[in-house]
């Protein structure tokens, strides 16, 4: 159930993602901004129970099976403040709790705004009592700092690939980051979920699932693996942006091909699901 900001959100003065603001800057600052795509509320696919999900605008990557390429760029999103986005959430703070939920922070990719999600990751683990998780490809990890860790319970980490190359084949972008910021989330104890989509004929070879499973397995704060099998739901929006979908003719992958996945990462003693 996709809720896309209405023009009736106010907008006020603009704080831009570089300026340094604190967290909780909404009491001793210009009310936070941030751009954003939209919000939704979502079960089981975007952490623990039921959860309000915010999906931030603007992304560092390009991934080929992109299901939400009209997330790519910042300019695109709605500006609205750290204000409008809490006092939606709010809304839904009894139902979520009951379910055992929280709040997502999402995008395209949140650190892609550090400032903004970071507030929101605050207010809504300190203000509304929600259990927090952030969902990123770590590629921008860097931008995340210990504070707005220290506000989050559970990253959801995309590892797109093992091998380097087709990593830089799925999202234009190179896989170390990614790495190292998954290592250092296994320094702080950070509990993290793996999410890992599985594309025939791309990312499918058994030698690169165990890759992604033997590098998870060796963290130490992995308590989950999502296999995500490949999906087209998004080749419509492809079409409309008139972006080249190059995987219109990969299949998805059959039941036996997502289970032969989840069990190289339980043969590393993941749960994979």
């Amino acid at each position: 159930m996709a809720v896309l900001l209405g023009t009736d959100i106010p907008v006020r003065p603009r704080t831009t993602d570089d300026e340094a603001v604190t967290p909780a800057a909404a009491a001793t600052h210009r009310p936070v901004t941030g751009s954003i795509h939209s919000w939704d509320l979502s079960t089981g696919v975007d952490g623990p129970g039921s959860r309000f999900v915010t999906f931030l605008a603007g992304c560092p990557l390009s991934c080929l099976y992109c299901h939400n390429p009209d997330t790519w760029r910042m300019r695109d999103g709605r500006r609205t403040t750290a204000d409008a986005v809490i006092a939606e959430a709010a809304k839904y703070t009894k139902f979520i709790s009951a379910a055992g939920g929280g709040a997502t922070v999402s995008g395209g990719e949140p650190l892609l705004q550090p400032v903004f999600t970071g507030e929101l990751l605050h207010r809504l683990k300190h203000e509304l009592g929600l259990h927090t998780a952030l969902d990123t490809s770590g590629f921008l990890g860097a931008r995340a700092t210990d504070a707005l860790l220290r506000d989050v319970d559970l990253v959801l980490l995309d590892i797109k690939s093992w091998d380097p190359d087709t990593y830089r084949t799925v999202t234009g972008r190179p896989l170390r980051p990614t790495l190292d910021f998954a290592r250092r989330l296994a320094a702080l104890g950070q509990e993290t979920w793996v999410r890992f989509v599985l594309v025939p004929g791309l990312t499918d070879d058994p030698a690169n699932i165990e890759g992604v499973a033997r590098f998870a397995a060796s963290l130490g704060n992995i308590s989950r693996v999502d296999v995500l099998p490949f999906h087209k739901l998004g080749e419509a929006k492809w079409d409309a942006l008139g972006k080249e979908f190059t995987l219109r003719g990969t299949p998805s992958p059959t039941p036996g091909q997502v289970a032969a996945a989840k069990e190289i990462f339980a043969a590393q003693g993941l749960k994979a699901v």
